[in-house]
């Protein structure tokens, strides 16, 4: 029995060694799969945080860029306020200069062509003086009135009329022209 004994062992051993060879190959076919299962998953990951990174850069570059725009803007609309708040300085100035009379007397005869016939000319009390001589050639009662800076009012006869023409009020109304002309100077 000894050979028959012989005999299965060996065909047990061999049926055990087939037996694990082809289980040492599934698993090394099931570690292989796996292990590509898991490099794909890593490379798909690595691509998911790449397109992540790239969209996050994306997105900070353009609120950069957003951000930079709108100081740019704030920083132009500061200094267009500041040219215009100048501008509007420069024309206070003007009233205490000797040839503000000039300006006044001119300011008021286009008021005057606006308003047609007037019966009297406001101005303020420091400029009284400056206008006098004109008012009384044109027959019209001087009035002082300190809301009044820098330029006239002509009351129309009957006195539900004016017409006012002052150096500011006109700077109101040129700014848009003005202010455009200014921005071209200023960043051309």
């Amino acid at each position: 029995m000894s050979k028959l004994e012989d005999i299965l062992q060996k065909e047990v051993a061999a049926e055990i060694g087939a037996i694990t060879a082809e289980a040492e190959a599934k698993a090394r076919g099931i570690l292989e799969a796996a292990m590509a299962g898991a490099e794909a998953l890593r490379a798909n990951k690595q691509r998911l945080l790449e397109a992540e990174h790239a969209a996050a850069l994306r997105r900070a570059e353009s609120a950069a860029e957003l951000l930079l725009g709108q100081a740019r803007i704030t920083a132009r609309g500061q200094v267009m306020d500041r040219v215009k708040a100048e501008a509007a300085q420069a024309l206070q100035k003007l009233t205490s200069q000797p040839e503000f009379a000039a300006i006044l007397q001119k300011l008021a005869d286009e008021g005057l062509q606006s308003v047609g016939k007037a019966e009297s000319v406001l101005v303020n009390p420091a400029h009284v003086s400056l206008l006098k001589d004109w008012a009384q050639s044109k027959g019209l009662q001087l009035k002082a009135d300190e809301t009044i800076r820098d330029g006239v009012r002509l009351v129309a006869e009957g006195g539900r009329a004016f017409v006012q023409n002052a150096l500011t009020e006109r700077l109101e109304r040129a700014w848009g022209e003005l202010s455009a002309r200014a921005a071209r100077a200023i960043w051309s």
